[in-house]
């Protein structure tokens, strides 16, 4: 029987969200709880002839890809993996199968991240992390957060995310400015927005939230300029992809106090480890890449893998990814 492999399924709901049976009915099915290494992913994954992926969470590499012999078959949420080397595996007769987010099964899940971000921001202006820690330990009040009434909200990025979060600001009283490298004026008043140039988003916002796509236009799009051009109680958000954000720089800005604080949801590496400068910050809200993680989208996600895996098993391959495919 073919052998299939879910990966990184973390709070072990893989085989919970949907329903796995017609793949188990003709294949072994084997769930991985842990992050892998390429060097565990090698010894772990030879045997499989189909890797199931979740979002970023294992990189491919060509590196390993060559090193899995057994491998036909790779489904990954989204149209593309970042970091899947999708030439190696068309090099090495691998299929790659994508997810269709238009189906109806991703409407009632969309909001999943925008969601997670809003939290994520409430959070960290009114000190949240800090003060459950304190109550943890037996204090009481030790900060004074910020009202967002009356604050101005910079968006960067103004796509489906972007603007649920132009929403959310409205709603709570906040201006709303925005900027991307191809966002137009007229396209910014139709979300609730007032463009600006990127320098005067970063100067004139009191929360600065990011809603971009990684890509090499993007990769380091915030770094030490735009930190320095902020507020000294200004706050910055990203929910979107880690390396969008120069690390080192912002690490610089949070020690300083040149700003006020952070709330992230992603980072350069995934999971950061232990050690890192960051889980030690005290102005620092932190969350695990949870601004997809829900059951509804994690459901979604999983039924969408589980109709692809069939699809391969009966020989007619959907959705793939490869060129010429």
């Amino acid at each position: 029987m073919p052998k299939v492999a879910i990966l990184d399924d973390y709070a072990g709901l893989a085989l919970d969200l949907a329903d796995w049976s017609p793949v188990q009915n003709r294949s072994e099915v084997t769930v991985f709880g842990r992050h892998l290494s390429e060097e565990e992913a090698v010894d772990a994954l030879r045997p499989f002839d189909v890797i199931c992926t979740m979002r970023e969470r294992m990189a491919l590499p060509r590196t390993l890809i060559e090193r899995l012999p057994n491998l036909k078959l790779i489904t990954i949420v989204g149209r593309s993996l970042p970091n899947l080397d999708l030439a190696a595996a068309t090099d090495n007769g691998v299929l790659v199968a994508h997810s269709d987010f238009a189906h109806p099964r991703f409407r009632a899940a969309r909001d999943a991240t925008p969601e997670l971000a809003w939290g994520l921001l409430i959070a960290t202006v009114r000190n949240l992390a800090d003060e459950h820690r304190g109550m943890r330990d037996g204090g009481w009040q030790a900060t004074a957060g910020m009202t967002l009434s009356g604050k101005t909200l910079g968006l960067l990025g103004l796509g489906r995310t972007g603007t649920r979060m132009a929403e959310y600001a409205t709603a709570f009283g906040m201006s709303v400015i925005a900027w991307s490298q191809n966002l137009t004026e007229e396209a910014a008043a139709a979300a609730g927005a007032r463009w600006v140039d990127k320098a005067t988003l970063f100067s004139e916002s009191d929360v600065v939230s990011v809603h971009l796509v990684l890509s090499e236009r993007t990769r380091g799009l915030v770094g030490e300029p735009e930190l320095a051009r902020m507020k000294p109680h200004a706050y910055l958000i990203n929910t979107s992809r880690g390396p969008i954000v120069d690390e080192a720089a912002l690490i610089d800005a949070l020690t300083s106090r040149r700003i006020a604080g952070a709330g992230l949801d992603v980072y350069d590496v995934e999971p950061p480890p232990p050690d890192h400068p960051l889980r030690a910050l005290p102005n620092v809200t932190l969350s695990p890449h949870l601004g997809y993680v829900t059951r509804e989208m994690l459901g979604a996600f999983y039924e969408d893998t589980v109709e692809a895996v069939v699809a391969w098993l009966d020989g007619a391959p959907i959705r793939i990814a490869n060129p010429g495919a």
